[in-house]
């Protein structure tokens, strides 16, 4: 399934390739800073930046025999460069690289989800707009309520996706820090002035204080924002495999061409899009959890977090752009059944209606309490016996000493349910 995921751009970021390039990247410009500095030859500069280069393969062979994978980085470069790679990582630990190419792959991240989610917010705006007065039963515990309308149901996810950009935005700002600051942090073997230089040229700011490493809390809020979002997509799936079920089907996945839904059973079409997100979601939500395990290392630093971030590093975010660009084609796509809505919507025979019978007696001058009673027998007795609820009101000699048969017709009014729509959409799409 995600092994054919083929989207290069996020997949980009996380290869060895272009996980070394930054890493090269900080070394040079660290060297840069040096230089301006005046602590290593402007000679010597010149020859890191037009020699160094890596090979991964190359990088991978020394590691296999040091161990360490900045040192095998390091030594490959050198075999590029030659005597002045001795100027290279000078005052600095594997941390800083480590860390700083983290912050730069992290940022990159949130950089393309903010792209798709734009996209499918699209998408929302466009499928509420679309539904926006189509009816449908709402549900509370799972049993029919009031009613409201499909694009409603579609403007509160497009809602509920607009802090979740703001959430990434917050989330990219505060994991786009960096640090050269040398064993345990102190700046003892370096300037602080080669960090900052570094740092903006890579577009981060440089973290105020760092322990060798850069406090893992800043990790937990990117991956537990990205669990928040998983966890938004798999509330909008959740949504749609309940409105899939044969007893409701009042929305589905688009089935294509040839699409099959079962390797037994020929007839079915099944809600595999919405399932695969609710599952994936779980994985985005543990890697959140990894993250939060991360935050209390020994002393300065361990690498005990260091072999989580390899993998949720690289699997929430692309598991989440993922998610995004699976959802965003689902809901363009979705297959609507405003008919089936409007039968199930009948259903309770008029019972969705008795909040609204039951203010029609209290605007009577019936205490509320006397009201929910009146009401409540009569839609308990077409609970119990599947009789029409509006028929049995107007039966009801007690209510119709309070409410005419116009006035309890006017509380079945389903345009009324509906007056309040126009501006819920524009406080929601205008603002």
């Amino acid at each position: 399934m995600i092994p054919r995921y083929t989207l290069p751009e996020m997949a980009a970021i996380w290869a060895p390739e272009n996980k070394f390039k930054i890493w090269l990247k900080i070394e040079v410009l660290a060297c840069e800073a040096l230089a301006k500095k005046g602590e290593i030859p402007i000679s010597a500069l010149k020859e890191i930046q037009t020699k160094s280069r890596f090979d991964v393969e190359r990088i991978d062979e020394i590691e296999r025999e040091v161990k360490h994978d900045v040192i095998a980085f390091l030594t490959c470069v050198a075999e590029h460069v030659g005597e002045s790679a001795r100027y290279m990582h000078m005052g600095m630990t594997s941390s800083d690289v480590l860390d700083t190419a983290l912050a730069v792959q992290l940022k990159k991240s949130a950089t393309l989800i903010l792209k798709e989610l734009a996209v499918f917010q699209d998408v929302l705006k466009k499928q509420a707009k679309k539904y926006k007065l189509t009816p449908t039963i709402g549900r509370s515990h799972g049993v029919h309520a009031e009613p409201l309308t499909f694009g409603l149901k579609v403007a509160n996810w497009y809602e509920e996706i607009k802090r979740n950009v703001d959430r990434i935005k917050r989330a990219r700002q505060r994991i786009a820090y960096g640090q050269i600051s040398g064993a345990v942090g102190t700046f003892s073997c370096i300037d602080p002035d080669v960090e900052e230089y570094v740092c903006s040229k890579l577009g981060l700011k440089p973290d105020p204080i760092s322990s060798q490493v850069i406090q893992r809390d800043r990790h937990a809020e990117f991956f537990g924002t990205l669990a928040i979002l998983a966890g938004t997509i798999e509330k909008i799936a959740t949504e749609i495999r309940h409105l899939q079920r044969t007893e409701v089907m009042e929305a589905a996945e688009f089935f294509s061409g040839g699409q099959k839904g079962s390797s037994a059973m020929p007839h079915k079409r099944n809600p595999v899009i919405s399932e695969q997100m609710c599952g994936l979601a779980r994985v985005v939500r543990a890697n959140a959890f990894a993250a939060m395990e991360n935050m209390p290392l020994w002393h300065e630093r361990d690498i005990s977090h260091s072999s989580v971030e390899r993998v949720i590093g690289p699997d929430s975010t692309i598991l989440i752009h993922y998610m995004l660009r699976k959802m965003t084609a689902m809901m363009d796509e979705l297959t609507v059944y405003p008919e089936n809505m409007m039968r199930n919507l009948e259903k309770t025979e008029g019972l969705i209606f008795s909040q609204s019978v039951l203010l029609a007696l209290v605007r009577k001058g019936v205490t509320r309490d006397e009201a929910y009673k009146l009401v409540q027998k009569n839609a308990m007795q077409s609970w119990a016996h599947g009789k029409n609820f509006l028929t049995l009101l107007k039966k009801d000699k007690t209510i119709r000493k309070l409410l005419s048969v116009r006035e309890i017709d006017q509380a079945f009014e389903l345009k009324k349910q509906f007056k309040n729509i126009d501006r819920i959409f524009k406080r929601v799409f205008e603002k």
